[in-house]
């Protein structure tokens, strides 16, 4: 199967590490020319850098908060400017906290809320014109199995998340005269800094001396079959997949890549 992206632009948010660094970077391995959009414009630019000199594509680092309106729509005109548009986008920025629902912060609701889901909104929105310019394109939202199952202590990225596939099933309908597909991949516990931060946080709420280490392998481990933590270049690899013409039937769909944890 060849998958080729020569002459194609991709917007990546949160695209500085983690799984939104390894879909650009797949990306750029199909000849994509690729837009990181991340909160830290140096760690964008740096990122941006090292795929264009891996990759031989046009990569080029932005600034954006993704909490702020105007700066997702600014920040993707700009894109589409200087690329001259824009094919694929793919919304991966998102912040984790964990906490009981008793307890859990009104201000860290609203800024998990206003990240994981409100700016996948914004940013689809502010990309949407220029798709149809381009006579179609490709969404891909990096939701979670907490978009298709829940967890305690996780209140607000759960329903967040639920909040994603839920918007991805709209888009995808209103997309579909346009040439648009939109689809929201299902990650289990993908073994990035998000993940790993959640480890003393878990740690607390179960209590009884469980380290950081137990705590996670309790909370991901012990639901996923396959009992691996799965690794951001298996995210991208389906991210791509989608991206690319062989998957032109394939929209509004939640796809689960999970090991087996939302299937019991």
């Amino acid at each position: 199967m060849l998958i080729e992206f020569k002459g194609r632009v991709s917007v990546i948010t949160g695209g500085a590490r983690g799984i939104g660094r390894a879909c650009a970077e797949e990306l750029a391995r199909a000849g994509s020319d690729i837009a990181i959009c991340d909160i830290n414009v140096a760690d964008a630019e740096k990122a941006a850098k090292e795929i264009a000199a891996a990759s031989g594509v046009k990569a080029r680092g932005y600034a954006c908060e993704m909490r702020d309106i105007r700066a997702i729509h600014t920040t993707i005109d700009a894109v589409a400017r200087d690329f001259g548009g824009i094919d694929h986008l793919i919304n991966n920025a998102g912040v984790q906290y964990v906490a009981p629902i008793v307890d859990f912060p009104e201000d860290e609701y609203e800024k998990i809320r206003s990240i994981d889901l409100d700016a996948v909104f914004h940013a689809t929105k502010a990309v949407w014109k220029h798709l149809v310019a381009r006579g179609g394109g490709r969404i891909i939202n990096i939701a979670s199995v907490q978009g298709i199952l829940g967890s305690p202590y996780k209140s607000a990225y759960v329903a967040s998340k639920h909040g994603v596939v839920g918007l991805t099933k709209v888009a995808a309908q209103e997309g579909a005269p346009h040439g648009i597909t939109v689809n929201a991949i299902c990650p289990g516990a993908v073994m990035t800094d998000m993940v790993r931060n959640q480890g003393p946080q878990l740690a607390a709420q179960y209590g009884d001396g469980v380290t950081a280490d137990e705590a996670l392998a309790r909370t991901f481990l012990d639901v996923m079959p396959t009992r691996r933590f799965i690794q951001p270049p298996e995210v991208a690899a389906l991210c791509t997949f989608l991206c690319s013409d062989y998957a032109i039937s394939i929209t509004g769909s939640p796809i689960a890549i999970d090991g087996g944890w939302s299937a019991h």
